[in-house]
């Protein structure tokens, strides 16, 4: 290396949700209800990677990149991921408050271009619920290849995706970084793991201290 060029460090790390959506169904909740009662499984497995910690750190969006595919029967069965990204703990309106993104682009069996969105609403609530909030994707699929933007889209399916706890304890496992030595790989996945803790404190420290203070009152 030379002059003021610099090596990336990156991340990355594989994730599988799994849920029930209902076709022609534009409720969340209803979807997931209905489309389990129907048998309608919906699932997808994804490799998150982040290129550059730097960049992703700076980047208000915290977007990576994703590759891997969405499965459902009644769209066509196992569908490979085309293109598009998820978000990391973006601020949303309001302080408190932050969202998950995942936009994925795929086909169907026959090739007709779709679209899942998904969104981890986190910090939604009034309590403190990491857990639900960081594993629970309110999930709709639309017609058509999507941009961030272009919405209202046409919806085809929605529900709620979940990752269960065996699920999070095999994504533990597959974090890689990128680094020239055991020990910048484990400080870039530590790094990583700050910036996911650091929001998750700004979301739910205050409420925390606040819990705290009043079972000391």
């Amino acid at each position: 290396m030379t002059g003021n060029a610099r090596a990336r460090t990156g991340v990355r790390f594989t994730e599988e949700m799994k849920g029930y959506v209902s076709f022609g169904e534009e409720d969340y909740e209803r979807g997931a209800r209905e489309g389990r009662e129907a048998g309608t499984r919906l699932m997808f497995h994804l490799t998150i990677e982040v290129e550059d910690l730097d960049r992703f750190a700076a980047d208000a969006r915290r977007a990576a990149g994703v590759q891997g595919f969405v499965e459902c029967e009644a769209l066509g069965g196992r569908l490979p991921v085309e293109g598009g990204a998820f978000n990391l703990l973006v601020d949303e309106a309001g302080p408190g408050r932050k969202r998950m993104l995942y936009r994925l682009f795929f086909r169907d069996g026959v090739g007709h271009p779709l679209t899942l969105t998904g969104t981890k609403f986190v910090g939604a609530g009034s309590g403190i619920r990491v857990w639900r909030d960081t594993t629970t994707l309110y999930t709709r699929v639309s017609r058509g290849h999507v941009e961030e933007g272009d919405e209202p889209a046409e919806t085809v399916a929605s529900g709620i995706l979940r990752l269960r706890v065996p699920g999070f304890l095999r994504q533990l496992a597959t974090f890689r970084a990128g680094g020239d030595s055991p020990a910048a790989r484990a400080a870039a996945i530590g790094r990583f793991d700050a910036l996911f803790l650091g929001g998750l404190w700004q979301v739910y420290g205050d409420r925390a201290l606040r819990r705290l203070r009043r079972r000391g009152a």
